[in-house]
């Protein structure tokens, strides 16, 4: 019953920024960690940026610099902050989540939202 819900998505110009958000609705004990992937047209999806629940951070070498993962722990919520955006950055992005339910304390460690469209025109 989990559910992720993507936001912050739209056109941008290059060298422009966006904000994602991914909030996470449901029963969660706890979350493990959450994380942004992307796909372009024709390519494969990739990670882009993950954070953990003690806050350690990874970033695809592409997005480096560039861009920031950053959560909320009482809101369930990650946001990814993208500044000096590339054409290259356009693909549909996705939420990630790795969480524990509160019931029987299963762990899931892929739950996916729906995606948000990021175009970036130069």
């Amino acid at each position: 019953q989990v559910q992720l819900v993507e936001s912050g998505g739209g056109l941008v110009q290059a060298g422009g920024s966006l904000r994602l958000s991914c909030a996470a609705s449901g029963i969660i004990f706890s979350i493990n960690a959450m994380g942004w992937y992307r796909q372009a047209p024709g390519k494969q999806r990739e990670l882009v940026a993950v954070i953990t629940s003690g806050g350690s951070t990874n970033y695809a070498d592409s997005v480096k610099g560039r861009f920031t993962i950053s959560k909320d722990n009482a809101k369930n919520t990650v946001w990814l902050q993208m500044n000096s955006l590339k054409p290259e950055d356009t693909a549909v992005y996705y939420c990630n989540l790795d969480y524990v339910e509160a019931l029987l304390r299963r762990r899931y460690p892929e739950v996916w939202g729906q995606g948000t469209l990021v175009t970036v025109s130069s």
